[in-house]
């Protein structure tokens, strides 16, 4: 009996697309096309339900700011409040911690030699919510465990694809050594193509956007050579978030000679809030 990572996910965790469920706007003419796209994976997420999710996310200079930005930094802890982000935390509950499988990832991959930051105690931006609440909705209590990671991508230099890509494989050895039956997911977040502030702010590349989905599903390991130049070029500087989606991908069996994984579902719109919005789901057969 150990546990197993049976699919992955891969999503936007735009801020806006939060705000619109909090409010009430998702009925909008201009949210509902976003919120349809979504329909399909909550539909396929309550059909298996995960018994725990490692969310891999990016802090937005809440729990960490730019006195101490560790590369990677897991959520030890039994629960985690959202963040005060400047306007309230959002009206969402307490994420649930795993701590017994925190801990036994911390210990696996660091005997892999990845120098995990261990973080006992921290708040969870939208980084983190926005994804729960597109897979879950808005729920009185979020309906399964959650072990955060939060990747460096503000604070240069971060990490490489390549990197982050081992990590995944790295978390999958370890998911596969824990003693106990779960059904475990990991998710990516962050992105697509978008830029925040300078001349090219509001920058959107479908093209791009487009490809690093086909590469994604049918060629992580060549994606994960591009270099951070080739993101904020092509995908604006926020852009680089995307990263984060290559540790959900190298937890997936076919990055360790396992069958190829199946793509459940695909969603891209834009414009969402400036930016494009994406959502993957893949399975492991």
């Amino acid at each position: 009996m150990s546990a197993r990572i049976t699919a992955s996910v891969f999503t936007s965790h735009v801020p806006a697309i939060g705000v619109a469920m909090d409010l009430g706007k998702t009925e909008l003419p201009g949210w509902v096309p976003l919120f349809a796209g979504y329909e399909r994976a909550r539909e396929w997420i309550r059909e298996d339900p995960p018994d725990a999710v490692i969310l891999v996310y990016n802090d937005h200079g809440n729990a960490f700011s730019l006195e101490m930005i560790p590369t990677f930094a897991l959520g030890m802890a039994a629960s985690y409040e959202p963040a005060d982000e400047g306007w309230g935390p959002r009206p969402v509950p307490t994420v649930p911690g795993h701590p017994e499988l925190a801990a036994h990832i911390a210990s696996s991959v660091i005997q892999q030699d990845f120098d995990l930051t261990l973080v006992n105690e921290m708040t969870v931006d939208h980084g983190c919510t926005v994804p729960l609440s597109i897979m879950f909705g808005l729920p009185e209590t979020w309906p399964c465990p959650v072990v955060p990671l939060a990747v460096n991508v503000v604070q240069y230099p971060v990490p490489s694809g390549r990197r982050c890509l081992a990590l995944g494989q790295a978390i999958r050895r370890a998911v596969e050594s824990f003693d106990e039956d779960l059904n475990v997911q990991v998710w990516g977040t962050g992105g697509m193509s978008h830029q925040l502030q300078g001349p090219r702010a509001g920058l959107i590349n479908e093209k791009f956007d487009t490809m690093f989905l086909d590469r994604l599903v049918d060629d992580p390991v060549g994606l994960s050579e591009m270099p951070h130049v080739d993101y904020v070029r092509e995908a604006g500087s926020e852009g680089i978030e995307l990263v984060m989606w290559l540790i959900a991908r190298g937890a997936m069996d076919d990055l360790d000679g396992g069958a190829a994984a199946r793509e459940i579902h695909r969603h891209y719109h834009i414009p969402a809030s400036n930016t494009a919005a994406g959502l993957l789901l893949l399975e492991n057969p």
